[in-house]
């Protein structure tokens, strides 16, 4: 039989209240028993709203994820992981055992090494080496908790970013926020529960893949947004077009739809019933939270941040701004850090454009009461090379051992936690695998990541794969 085709029901007022999932009563309590945390949405109620509130596996340390993204690849060696050894064999030809097996993506990895190019001290009470590069992070090092033991399987950028926002070196799977979306729905109403923000010389290399849906229905995909007064291209209705034509073909569209929906039950109509609905309430909600005027003098200084410019600045104060909106997960881009060459001058660069508002972002959010419910995030892709490229000034890509921190819900802060070898190199303790990281977030948010599954293609997909995925302990509070 079609599957359009439905044998008709007598229109009764027992049968609409009895059997009709628009039911007033039905909805009414199952949104209260939502609401109390004694139930979890139905089936039908997640089609009708998508993006509704969903209850956690497990009681949650963060409810919201920032995830301050630095494309291309930061050196652990010249911000985090300080190597006075290799200093000490700047110049000089790496030991044949420790190439054993190595691929390089673009040097011939027998480059000699490049020792580090800036100072490294101890601050706050944890006592946590940080580079000169980073003035600002070290105000806040006690909150943080860094990983020196990062590992991926990537050593280009493309593949590298996109296992690291979704898993899976492959395009079409979810990313980390839209595998959020879709195990605890969002609280926000007049905005996306996930948004995305890019700053930097480019976008990512990984491109839309890094906030894409992939095989889940796509109203969990981010949405971009860009800086200046309007976020969202086509918010402002044209020329001729009311608000009350715009409702009411909003509502006609919105009847057809539905009636679909209820035909045949495609997530893909919900999706497209709430982006009409969406950008709607979005063409008042929008233009607000980017208004970043509104802010004191004092916090936008705090920022480094600019009114009217796009800038990391910026886009780390509209994340805490989205935040207080409840928005539940908030990616920030910045694309600068591959430093194949000028690695002194590019990396001085991108530190005053990130160090200050990355900083400032812990900071405001610790003082407003949000840290303790907002996970912050700061990482790239892979590490660099302790050998040389471009002269004497760059570094090539290195999946080996890299540096990430961490801060907020459930973080236990002043942690330093995993060790590589006195090159760098390669990770001899406590080694954090792409895979793990993902588990230790979702784990922070109340997903269990063993649970938190897809059925697609015969398979249970999940964010951490068929690996077996540990959540790091040792960085929990």
């Amino acid at each position: 039989m079609n599957q359009f085709n439905h044998p008709a029901h007598p229109i009764a007022r027992r049968w609409f209240l009895q059997q009709c999932g628009l039911g007033v009563g039905a909805i009414a309590l199952q949104q209260m028993l939502q609401e109390s945390g004694h139930a979890a949405p139905a089936e039908t109620a997640a089609l009708q709203d998508p993006l509704a509130p969903r209850q956690p596996h497990h009681a949650p340390k963060a409810k919201n994820i920032i995830f301050l993204f630095m494309g291309g690849g930061p050196s652990h060696l010249e911000l985090f992981d300080n190597k006075p050894v290799l200093g000490k064999f700047d110049g000089k030809l790496p030991p044949e055992e420790l190439l054993k097996g190595y691929r390089a993506a673009f040097i011939d990895p027998n480059s000699k090494f490049l020792g580090p190019k800036f100072k490294f001290s101890k601050h706050g009470e944890c006592g946590a080496e940080l580079s000169e590069l980073l003035p600002h992070l070290a105000e806040v090092v006690d909150d943080i908790a860094i990983i020196k033991s990062m590992k991926t399987d990537a050593f280009n950028h493309a593949p590298a970013q996109i296992q690291a926002l979704t898993g899976s070196q492959l395009f079409g799977k979810p990313s980390l926020g839209a595998w959020t979306i879709y195990g605890l729905g969002s609280e926000s109403k007049n905005l996306p529960g996930f948004v995305v923000f890019s700053s930097g010389n480019k976008g990512p290399s990984g491109g839309s893949s890094c906030w894409g849906s992939g095989f889940l229905p796509t109203v969990h995909q981010g949405v971009m947004f860009r800086g200046g007064q309007e976020p969202v291209l086509y918010l402002q209705n044209p020329p001729g077009v009311s608000g009350q034509l715009q409702r009411d073909s909003l509502d006609a569209l919105k009847a057809l739809n539905q009636n679909h929906l209820n035909q045949v039950g495609d997530p893909e109509i919900a999706t497209r019933i709430n982006s009409f609905e969406m950008a709607y309430r979005m063409q008042a909600s929008a233009p607000d939270v980017m208004d970043i005027t509104r802010e004191t003098k004092q916090t936008l200084e705090l920022y480094g941040a600019e009114p009217g410019k796009t800038s990391f600045a910026n886009n780390c104060l509209l994340a805490r701004r989205l935040v207080e909106r409840g928005v539940r997960c908030i990616q920030l881009f910045h694309e600068s850090w591959d430093q194949h060459g000028g690695l002194v001058g590019g990396l001085k660069s991108n530190c005053q454009a990130t160090d200050q508002a990355s900083a400032a972002l812990l900071k405001d959010l610790k003082q407003r009461g949000l840290l303790k419910d907002t996970l912050v995030v700061w990482g790239g892709e892979f590490g660099r090379t302790p050998m040389v490229q471009g002269g004497n000034d760059g570094r090539d890509h290195h999946p080996n051992a890299f540096t990430m921190w961490l801060a907020g819900g459930g973080i236990k802060g002043g942690t330093t936690i995993g060790r590589s070898d006195d090159f760098g190199f390669n990770v001899i303790e406590d080694e954090v695998p792409v895979y793990d990281l993902h588990a230790t977030i979702l784990h922070l948010l109340g997903l269990n990541p063993e649970r938190l599954s897809f059925r697609f293609q015969g398979l249970d997909q999940r964010l951490i794969g068929v690996n077996h995925a540990k959540v790091v302990e040792k960085i929990l509070a």
